[in-house]
C-alpha cells in the first residue's frame, strides 16, 4: 500500500500547500527520507534530479522549524548554481505558502544591494550559492550562528565546480549542534569524505541505484561525424513528438552556435551558459518552461537547476567528458514519473567518452541507424577515439622562441 502525505502528520498548513500543488503520494526519495528527518536525524541522500529530492528536505524542515518567527537564519541551503538556488527558493514559497516564515535567495552575477536589503529585514530561511554567501559573510552582512538546519544540495556538482574550499569555510562557521542533510547524484571518494566530515550517524537513503539512470528514460545513440551533427539535430527536431527539447553542449561557444543555427532554420531556441547575464538566463528558462521556446541549448553548469516537468527530450549534441554529467543531463527528462527520451550524438573523437559513460551506467546504449550514420565514428579505436591533444601554445610562438637571439648575461 502506497504511503500518503496524510500519514506523515504534517502541519495543516503544509498539507494545504501540498494539496494546492496536487501532491498526495510521496516519491520514493520522499517516502524514505522524510520520516528520519522528522526525527531530527542527519541524512545522506543519493538521488538524481527529477526524483523529488527538493521536497524531501523542504517538507521536514518546514515541519520542524519553530513558528516563533525570530527572523534569524535558522535554515541554510547551499546550491551550486543560481538557477538551482532560485528553484529551491521557489519551492520554499510553494510548500510554505501558508506559513509565515521569511525566506530569500542570494547568488552572484547580480548586484548585491537587494539581497543585502532582504537580509537586513530578517529571514528565517536562506538559499545561497557558496561564492556570494562567503562574500556577504566577509562583509558582515549576515551571520550563521543560529542555523539549526543545513542542506548541501548536489554535492557532487559542488566539487566538480571547485567549491570544496568554500564549502568547508562555510561549514566551519556553522554551529556544532544542527541537523545536516547531504544530497548527491553520485558518491565518489571525495564526496564520501565530505559526508563523513559533515554528518553524524546519518540515515542513508537512495532513490535509485548509485550512478544509474532513470528507468523511464529511453536512451538512444547516434554515431555521426562532427560536421553532420547540426543536420542530424535538425532532422530530429522536425519530428512532431519532440515538443520541448534540452540540448547539451560542452562549451559556451558551441551552445551559441547551435542556438543560432536552429534560429536560422525557424526553430525557436535560446542558449544559456556562464557568459549570459542572470536576467538573460532567467528569461531563457521562463520562455522554455512556458513553451514559447521549443529548444534550450545549455552547458552542463548552466543547466543545473532547470526543474521543468515537461521536457520531452534531452539531446547530447556533444557527449560530456565526465561520465557523471551524462546522468545529470538525461535526468532532466522523465521527471515526476513521466517518460522521456535521451538522444546522444557520438563522433569518432568522443568514443572514449562513450566508453566511460557506458561503464558508469553499466549498460550499452541502443544504437540507432540513420541516414547520416558514420561507420568511422562507430568503429573508431585508439587515438582516433580520443579528442585531439591541445597544443600548449601556437607553432609561431615556438618558432619565434627558438630563433630569438640569446642575450648576454650582465651583472
Amino acid at each position: 500500500m502506497e504511503q500518503s502525505f496524510k500519514s506523515l502528520n504534517l502541519k495543516p498548513q503544509i498539507e494545504r500547500a501540498l494539496a494546492k500543488q496536487g501532491y498526495t503520494i510521496p516519491t520514493p526519495i520522499q517516502a524514505k527520507a522524510i520520516p528520519g528527518l522528522l526525527q531530527g536525524k542527519d541524512l545522506i541522500g543519493i538521488a538524481q534530479t527529477g526524483t523529488g529530492k527538493t521536497a524531501a528536505f523542504i517538507l521536514p524542515i518546514l515541519q520542524r522549524m519553530t513558528e516563533k518567527y525570530p527572523r534569524v537564519i535558522t535554515t541554510l541551503v547551499l546550491a551550486p548554481t543560481r538557477e538551482l538556488a532560485a528553484q529551491i527558493d521557489e519551492s520554499f514559497s510553494a510548500y510554505g505558502e501558508f506559513l509565515r516564515f521569511r525566506h530569500t535567495v542570494i547568488f552572484g552575477g547580480v548586484g548585491q544591494g537587494p539581497q543585502v536589503q532582504a537580509l537586513a529585514r530578517g529571514v528565517d530561511i536562506l538559499v545561497a550559492t557558496p561564492g556570494r554567501l562567503l562574500d556577504l559573510m566577509n562583509q558582515r552582512k549576515l551571520t550563521l550562528k543560529d542555523v539549526e538546519f543545513f542542506v548541501l544540495d548536489e554535492a557532487d556538482r559542488m566539487l566538480d565546480m571547485g567549491f570544496i574550499h568554500d564549502i568547508r569555510k562555510i561549514i566551519s562557521r556553522l554551529p556544532q549542534k544542527k541537523q545536516s542533510l547531504f544530497f548527491s547524484a553520485t558518491m565518489s571518494p571525495d564526496i564520501s569524505k565530505l559526508a563523513r566530515d559533515l554528518l553524524r550517524a546519518p540515515v542513508h537513503v537512495e532513490a535509485a541505484a548509485q550512478a544509474t539512470t532513470v528507468d523511464s528514460v529511453k536512451q538512444c545513440l547516434f554515431f555521426v561525424d562532427t560536421p553532420a551533427k547540426e543536420g542530424l539535430l535538425l532532422d530530429l527536431l522536425k519530428e512532431e513528438h519532440l515538443t520541448s527539447v534540452l540540448v547539451f553542449t560542452r562549451t559556451k561557444h558551441r551552445a551559441n552556435k547551435v542556438a543560432l543555427f536552429l534560429s536560422k532554420h525557424k526553430i525557436s531556441s535560446d542558449a544559456i551558459h556562464g557568459n549570459k547575464s542572470q536576467g538573460a538566463r532567467t528569461k531563457a528558462i521562463k520562455d522554455f518552461r512556458t513553451g514559447r521556446t521549443k529548444v534550450l541549448v545549455a552547458t552542463d553548469i548552466a543547466a543545473r537547476g532547470i526543474d521543468i516537468d515537461n521536457i520531452s527530450h534531452v539531446i547530447n549534441f556533444e557527449l560530456p567528458n565526465e561520465p557523471e554529467s551524462y546522468v545529470h543531463r538525461i535526468g532532466r527528462t522523465a521527471r515526476a514519473g513521466a517518460e522521456g527520451t535521451a538522444f546522444s550524438f557520438c563522433a569518432a573523437e568522443e568514443r572514449s567518452y562513450l566508453a566511460d559513460i557506458e561503464k558508469l551506467i553499466r549498460q550499452k546504449i541502443e544504437v540507432i541507424n540513420h541516414p547520416r550514420h558514420s561507420e568511422a565514428a562507430k568503429s573508431a579505436v585508439g587515438a582516433a577515439a580520443k579528442p585531439p591533444p591541445r597544443n600548449r601554445r601556437p607553432f609561431y610562438k615556438d618558432f619565434r622562441h627558438r630563433n630569438k637571439p640569446k642575450r648576454s648575461f650582465r651583472r
